[in-house]
């Protein structure tokens, strides 16, 4: 089954060498995926793994949440400078996250809008982590709307709540992480999601899945990205199926 992964981080070092990690990706099946930075220092090497790769790595340029109160000044220049060096890439990781206490959401805010603003002045999709942010997410998108096409990844929240971002553009990506038990009702929102607005992820090297859909098993249970055929495989028997890559990525 041939799968992209939507949303990875094959510079972290928790990966090892990304050579042989990729390399295991294409014998597994997976056809390309978007690697994701999540600050200014990953950013360099998101570039040139895309360059070493290219048709396989999407690259990502953003700012993580987690990582707000590391950016410098002059950063959305740069930001809008190495987008335009890569055509293709698409911005994030960005987003807000009241799971976290440091970086504060205040903190977290104006860098997530100056994100989304060089996103939708560049055309380029937005991938975006919230957790526990839903309501300064919505507000956010008051002052900063995105275009049709942004990415909710390993997206948790309720149907409810994606039926307001639905109507927005909203895509969705799951992980192998719904897979276990205790995310039944996380996996029963997505099947009541519109198939053609659903994607599939790893999230490695995190985001581990259950023991039975691990065909690539890693030292201190990281997840490895060419898990995800398997996961794909494990998400079909229950009915759920990714849609067109391209239906994001080229909206």
């Amino acid at each position: 089954m041939p799968t992209f992964d939507a949303h990875n981080h094959l510079h972290d070092p928790r990966l090892g060498d990304p050579a042989p990690v990729i390399a295991a990706m294409r014998a597994a099946g997976v056809t390309g995926c978007v690697t994701n930075a999540t600050c200014e220092a990953d950013w360099p090497a998101v570039a040139a793994l895309a360059g070493r790769h290219p048709g396989f790595i999407t690259p990502a340029f953003g700012i993580h949440p987690w990582r707000a109160h590391t950016a410098t000044p002059g950063w959305q220049d740069r930001l809008r400078a190495i987008l335009r060096d890569h055509p293709h890439a698409t911005v994030g990781e960005c987003g807000l996250d009241r799971w976290i206490t440091e970086p504060t959401i205040a903190i977290q805010t104006p860098v997530f809008l100056d994100q989304l603003r060089i996103a939708r002045e560049l055309r380029r999709p937005v991938t975006i982590h919230c957790l526990k942010a839903w309501q300064p997410l919505f507000d956010a998108f008051e002052s900063e709307p995105p275009l049709a096409g942004f990415l909710l990844h390993s997206f948790n929240g309720s149907i409810e709540t994606a039926r307001r971002l639905i109507p927005r553009g909203a895509f969705f990506s799951a992980s192998g992480h719904i897979l276990h038990p205790r995310k039944a009702k996380l996996l029963h929102t997505f099947l009541q999601l519109p198939p053609d607005r659903v994607l599939f992820e790893t999230d490695a090297p995190d985001m581990l899945p259950p023991a039975d859909s691990i065909t690539h098993p890693l030292p201190e249970n990281h997840n490895h990205p060419a898990n995800l055929p398997a996961i794909a495989a494990a998400l079909a028997t229950h009915g759920l199926h990714p849609a067109p890559i391209d239906s994001w990525l080229q909206p």
